[in-house]
C-alpha cells in the first residue's frame, strides 16, 4: 500500500516527452526580483539538489504555519488579545515567508545551473505550491483576525478569500493543460512582497494597524480583498482565457473538443460546490466553529485534486472526470448538512481532514518515488540511481 503506483504506465510514457515552456511577463519579476535570485543563486553550493531548496521552502512555511496556529488557533488572537501572538513571531513569518519565497524562486535556477532539470524537478514545485498556497493564506488570516463585531474579517470572507486564490492557481494550471504553456501569473511575485511587508508592519507597529480605517473608512484588509477580488476578475481570469483563445486561433491548442479542454474544471469545480454547501447548510455552523481546521481541509484536498490534473497536463493524458476524494467528502457533506452528523459533525470534519491530509502525503510520496525510479534519479540528491 505505501508503494501505490499512482502514475500509470501511459503517464510515465508521457513524462519522458514532456518539455517545460514558461512565460514571465511581470515587470516586477523580469526588473527586479529576477536580478536578485540570479545572485543568490551564485552562492548556493553545487552539490546541493534543487529539491532539496523547494522542500525547505516549503517546510519553513509549515513551521510558520504551525507556529502561528500555537498562538492564534481560531483566528481571535490579534483581534480580542492584540498582544497574545508575540512580535518575534511575527517577524519569523516575514523571513520564513522571505526564505520560502527566494527557494521556491531559484530552484529552478539551480537545477538548470547542475544540469538536474527534470519533469519530477517541475512536479515536486508545482505539486507543492499548490499545497503552500493555502498556507500562506491561512497564515496571513491571523494578521488581520476574525471579525469580534467591530473590526476583523469574517471567516465567511476567509473562505471567499482562499477560494479565489485557488482558483487563481487553478486556472493557470488549466491554461496550461490547454495550451502547453504555463504563463507565470503576474499576482505571485505582488503577494509575496505584501505578505513579507504585512508580517513586517505587523510586527513593527502592532496588529491595531489591521483594525483602524485607512482610506474611505476602509481597512486595510478591505482593500486586500476588493483588490483580490478585481485583480481575479478582471484581469488574471480573463488572460486566461484570452491566452487559450489565442492558442486556438493559432491552432496550437493541446485538445480539439471543448469537453477535453473543460474536463480538468470539473473536480476542482465539484469541490468547491460541495465545500460551499457544507459552509452555507451546516446545522452547527462548521466554518465559524472550526475555521482553522475547516480551511486547512479545503486546502490539501484542492491541492490533491490540481496535482492529478499537473500530473495529466505534464504527461499530455486526460484527467478522471471525478477525483476519488469527492465520494467520501459528498458523504461527509451529505450527513452533516441532513442533519445526520449531529453534535458529532465537528468530529467528522476532523477525522476527514486527517485522512485527506495523509492521503496528500502518501500521493505526493508514492508520485516521487515512481517518477524517481522512472527517470533513475534520486529526489533529494544528483546521483544517479543504479538502473536496476
Amino acid at each position: 500500500m505505501w508503494r501505490a503506483r499512482y502514475v500509470t504506465v501511459q503517464q510515465l510514457a508521457g513524462f519522458r516527452r514532456y518539455e517545460y515552456c514558461a512565460v514571465d511577463t511581470n515587470p516586477l519579476s523580469v526588473y527586479v526580483m529576477q536580478p536578485i535570485w540570479d545572485k543568490i543563486i551564485k552562492i548556493v553550493p553545487l552539490w546541493i539538489a534543487p529539491n532539496v531548496l523547494t522542500f525547505s521552502g516549503f517546510v519553513m512555511i509549515l513551521v510558520n504555519y504551525f507556529l502561528i496556529s500555537f498562538y492564534d488557533w481560531d483566528y481571535t488572537a490579534s483581534g480580542t488579545s492584540p498582544g497574545l501572538v508575540p512580535t518575534w513571531v511575527w517577524l519569523f513569518s516575514a523571513f520564513t515567508t522571505l526564505g520560502a519565497y527566494t527557494l521556491d524562486s531559484i530552484d529552478g535556477k539551480h537545477a538548470r545551473r547542475t544540469q538536474s532539470s527534470t519533469p519530477l524537478g517541475e512536479l515536486f514545485d508545482h505539486g507543492l505550491d499548490s499545497w503552500a498556497t493555502s498556507i500562506f493564506v491561512l497564515s496571513f488570516f491571523s494578521v488581520c483576525s476574525r471579525d469580534n463585531g467591530k473590526t476583523g474579517v469574517s471567516v465567511y470572507t476567509m473562505y471567499l478569500y482562499l477560494s479565489i486564490v485557488l482558483f487563481n492557481f487553478m486556472c493557470s494550471h488549466w491554461e496550461k493543460y490547454n495550451t502547453g504553456v504555463l504563463f507565470l501569473p503576474w499576482g505571485y511575485d505582488l503577494s509575496q512582497v505584501v505578505l513579507i511587508a504585512a508580517y513586517l508592519l505587523t510586527g513593527a507597529v502592532g496588529v491595531e494597524v489591521w483594525h483602524k480605517p485607512v482610506l474611505f473608512g476602509y481597512y486595510i484588509t478591505d482593500i486586500l480583498v476588493i483588490l483580490l477580488i478585481g485583480f481575479s476578475l478582471f484581469l488574471s481570469f480573463p488572460q486566461t482565457l484570452y491566452n487559450i483563445h489565442r492558442a486556438h486561433l493559432k491552432k496550437t491548442l493541446k485538445n480539439d473538443s471543448l469537453y477535453e479542454g473543460l474536463l480538468p474544471l470539473v473536480s476542482p469545480l465539484l469541490l468547491f460546490i460541495l465545500l460551499t454547501v457544507w459552509v452555507a447548510l451546516s446545522p452547527g455552523n462548521i466554518l465559524a466553529k472550526q475555521p482553522r481546521l475547516f480551511l486547512w481541509m479545503v486546502g490539501v484536498t484542492f491541492s490533491n485534486v490540481i496535482c492529478r490534473v499537473i500530473v495529466c497536463q505534464m504527461s499530455g493524458t486526460r484527467p478522471p472526470l471525478f477525483h476519488w476524494l469527492l465520494f467520501p467528502l459528498a458523504l461527509v457533506v451529505y450527513a452533516a448538512i441532513s442533519g445526520l452528523l449531529g453534535w458529532t459533525e465537528e468530529a467528522a470534519l476532523a477525522v476527514f481532514t486527517a485522512f485527506a491530509t495523509a492521503a496528500h502525503v502518501h500521493y505526493g510520496a508514492c508520485v516521487g518515488r515512481q517518477l524517481s525510479e522512472h527517470f533513475h534519479i534520486y529526489v533529494f540528491s544528483l546521483k544517479k540511481r543504479v538502473q536496476e
